[in-house]
């Protein structure tokens, strides 16, 4: 609230002169006694009462156009960030993707179809992600978060996934073939229709995985698994896989 105050009138010159007690100060006393006069002036122009009240209007109009128009930049920072993943496609390194595609999910943006093979994506969250036909094939995804996310028909094929989060993560038709899961885990997973065609399971947690339905798995190497439900062992010997400690075995 704008409180206008009307400053007090000064005194005449003439007196303030006689009262002065230290003559050698008198000429400062005169500037401010004109400037006291000045003050007096404005305090009593409407006009600039006025320009204050204006003053806050335009503070509030300014509020005001920032949240209508929220809209368009959000609109504008995802149009950023797709132009980041897409004019990166095909090329190695990060190209800024990870904070693209991190924030494109943190705004709940589809990921459907997106291209990030080859892409260095180390340690990237993109946890409850809609990934669905996303090609990550060979793509560096390390100590990644990908807890629920949905990467049914993805292109995984040679991507490295060590000691990455893939709980509950739906996996159904998903090209894993060559695909590096060391130490990673994937309990929960759905990995019905799966392609697990030679990739490296060893030590990954598969407690709880969605098994039954996998679509391939020779060659794949199973060695020291964690919590792997019952038969799927079995099965999976059974079904060309492997038991190497050594990946190169």
């Amino acid at each position: 609230m704008i409180t206008r105050r009307v400053s007090r009138r000064p005194a005449e010159w003439h007196v303030i002169r006689e009262d002065f007690r230290h003559p050698w100060l008198l000429p400062l006393r005169r500037i401010e006694w004109l400037w006291e006069w000045a003050a007096y002036g404005l305090s009593r122009w409407s006009f600039l009462e006025v320009l204050e009240y204006l003053g806050s209007l335009s503070v509030l109009i300014g509020v005001i156009f920032y949240f209508s128009e929220s809209g368009d930049r959000i609109k504008q920072r995802h149009y950023q960030a797709w132009q980041v993943i897409n004019t990166a496609q095909g090329k190695g390194g990060s190209g800024g993707r990870i904070e693209a595609l991190q924030e494109l999910n943190a705004d709940k943006i589809p990921l459907v179809g997106v291209d990030a093979s080859t892409a260095f994506l180390q340690g990237i969250h993109l946890e409850h992600a809609n990934l669905l036909r996303a090609d990550l094939s060979a793509a560096d995804l390390r100590g990644s978060q990908l807890r629920a996310a949905d990467l049914s028909y993805a292109n995984l094929h040679a991507a490295n996934f060590r000691g990455s989060n893939l709980a509950n993560t739906t996996l159904s038709n998903a090209n894993l073939g060559d695909s590096d899961l060391v130490g990673s885990n994937l309990s929960g997973a759905k990995l019905d229709g799966a392609d697990l065609t030679s990739s490296d399971l060893r030590y990954a947690d598969l407690e709880s995985i969605d098994w039954q339905h996998i679509a391939a798995i020779k060659g794949a190497n199973i060695a020291g698994v964690k919590n792997p439900p019952a038969g799927f062992r079995d099965w999976a010997l059974k079904n060309g896989a492997i038991e190497s400690a050594s990946a190169a075995e």
